[in-house]
């Protein structure tokens, strides 16, 4: 990415050039990732994601969300939530901001799968149009998963410290993956339907669901590749917009 266009450094003047298009806000979570991933995981990767897209097709990058709806990790250390309703406020704040600004649309991108109330903001959001996209959904990942031959579903098999996420980290930045996640397979098909009751807690002892074993950084390369090549499916649902 042109680093004039990272949050970090951009101006007012770069923001003028990208104005009445897309922009892009990554939604991550802070968050236990088992003992060998850091708990900003879901943020590294929803800001990945965001800077690979905005950098693919031409949109406007915007600074990440580090904190979000991550109760059911409760019980682990250092994990931090806010509510939901101030997750659909926030998101509906930003783009009502986004477009008093002069902006067309909004991608939000989610890193974190216990953001269930970003569906039902965006869909609010919508009602007069379409104008925000929400992403990746399950068919993005489920064909990143296939394009880059994981040996586990991001989901079920694979639901959270596994080979998806612990691929893109090695991948982005493997200085953070700590040594033991070669150790720390969990992998069980117990259906989970006591989630929302009892949290993560009730189905692993270290907040890993999956296969991290079966990680590594070329499956993270085609993993965001095939993310990135997805987006523009997702793009065309705002050929609408007003």
């Amino acid at each position: 990415m042109d680093p004039r266009f990272l949050f970090s450094g951009v101006t007012s003047d770069d923001a003028g050039v990208r104005r009445g298009g897309v922009a892009v806000l990554p939604v991550g979570s802070f968050e236990q990732h088992g003992p060998f991933l850091p708990l900003a995981t879901d943020t590294i990767v929803a800001t990945a994601i965001s800077d690979r897209i905005c950098h693919d097709h031409q949109l406007f990058p915007l600074p990440p969300m580090t904190i979000s709806c991550s109760h059911e990790h409760a019980g682990f250390p250092g994990t931090v939530s806010i509510s939901a309703v101030t997750l659909h406020s926030v998101i509906g704040d930003i783009w009502r901001s986004l477009a008093r600004d002069g902006w067309a649309g909004l991608v939000v991108v989610s890193g974190h799968g216990g953001n269930y109330v970003l569906s039902n903001a965006v869909q609010e959001l919508n009602v007069d149009g379409p104008r925000i996209v929400l992403f990746p959904t399950s068919l993005d990942v489920a064909a990143a998963c296939d394009d880059a031959a994981l040996s586990t579903r991001a989901g079920h098999t694979d639901m959270h410290g596994g080979e998806y996420e612990v691929s893109l980290l090695l991948h982005l930045h493997p200085e953070l993956v700590r040594p033991g996640y070669e150790e720390t397979d969990w992998e069980t098909e117990e259906w989970r339907g006591g989630l929302l009751t009892r949290g993560m807690r009730a189905y692993t002892p270290h907040g890993v669901i999956g296969r991290p074993s079966a990680a590594t950084a070329q499956k993270g390369e085609r993993i965001l590749a095939s993310l990135s090549a997805s987006l523009p499916q997702r793009l065309a649902d705002l050929a609408e917009t007003p």
